[in-house]
């Protein structure tokens, strides 16, 4: 007779084959202590990375005084080797004397390049070279939801770093003069006053933003003005010593687009402008556009952002009529419109 054969199962963990002893839940995965090990690394290379192009600015209007007054302070960020930084037109504006102060302590001398009261960005120059710089990254590729780091100098406080992450992208909000400053990004790292003109920076250690505003008594609402914008200006304030850009007197904000409008009009982008406000008697007032109208071309070129609409009219001869394409009620229609140039 032959031998059965019989399979043989072993069971790890246990000298009871018929009682076989559960895996552990938590095997393979990661601990909550290991992810906030993770987190702290991210943070701190980030720090150490940002912290040396970080600088406090000190605004002063009286020319006899030897130093300027330390109660007008804010940050900068400088983002050239050669002592060029970038910070809030609120912090330098109309100042007399500037200047600023290195993590390392030392005092450096500066003078305004340019600024531009649209934005609330401000080009300044420390008397120096060879200085630590820190990159402007494309803040369009930000995500809700994104981790991101806050340096500045709150209350004179030097280097005093803040976590958080980005609430909400395309915000309108209005700076201390009154004027709509546009595509605004939302976030949760908490500023306080002396944080302005700070960089806002992502896991990578890019600046993403320059913080500039908070309101007042609300928490874990802070908002900064996208690097996308701060190159651009830039590249104004460095050419031109100001930003000369055509005005429209319109404000508006970044809208996707329903698809089915988009392939019944045959648009390759995904979204428009959506225009919030018409000024009265403004270029836009005069050529019929309207609130809740949808932007989608300028002058023959396809504008998606409100980013892409002010460096159309900053190139765009000022006095020259310009076509504008808009969705109005799910028709397209073609506007004739005259700008006039910004004033500040």
């Amino acid at each position: 007779m032959k031998p059965t054969l019989r399979k043989t199962v072993k069971f790890i963990g246990s000298s009871d084959p018929g009682h076989a002893q559960p895996m552990d839940s938590s095997a393979g995965q990661i601990k909550d202590a290991d992810l906030l090990d993770a987190y702290s690394r991210a943070v701190i290379s980030v720090v150490e990375t940002v912290s040396p192009s970080v600088v406090s600015i000190h605004a002063g209007n009286h020319h006899h005084k030897a130093e300027p007054e330390q109660s007008a302070a804010g940050s900068g960020v400088i983002f050239a080797p050669d002592g060029y930084i970038l910070t809030n037109d609120h912090v330098v504006h109309s100042a007399k004397q500037l200047q600023v102060t290195l993590t390392d302590g030392s005092t450096l001398t500066a003078s305004a390049v340019g600024t531009d009261p649209a934005t609330d960005l401000a080009v300044i120059r420390a008397d120096a070279s060879s200085l630590e710089y820190s990159v402007l990254g494309d803040s369009g590729r930000l995500k809700p939801g994104q981790l991101v780091i806050a340096i500045g100098n709150p209350f004179g406080f030097q280097s005093t770093v803040s976590t958080g992450v980005v609430s909400a992208l395309g915000r309108a909000l209005r700076s201390r003069d009154g004027r709509l400053i546009e595509n605004i990004i939302q976030h949760t790292a908490p500023l306080n006053p002396g944080n302005s003109g700070g960089p806002l920076v992502d896991s990578a250690g890019n600046v993403m933003g320059i913080n500039t505003a908070i309101i007042f008594m609300a928490q874990g609402i802070g908002f900064a003005v996208p690097a996308n914008t701060g190159r651009w200006v830039v590249s104004q304030l460095l050419t031109h010593g100001r930003v000369r850009r055509g005005f429209l007197g319109i404000s508006g904000r970044q809208w996707p687009l329903n698809r089915r409008l988009m392939r019944y009009h045959n648009l390759k982008s995904n979204f428009a402008i959506e225009v919030l406000s018409v000024e009265r008697n403004s270029p836009a007032a005069k050529a019929g556009i309207h609130m809740g109208d949808f932007i989608t071309a300028a002058g023959g070129s396809e504008v998606s952002s409100v980013d892409d609409l002010h460096r159309f009219l900053s190139e765009w001869p000022i006095g020259e009529e310009i076509v504008l394409t808009l969705i109005r009620r799910a028709e397209l229609i073609q506007v004739r419109v005259v700008p006039v140039e910004a004033a500040y």
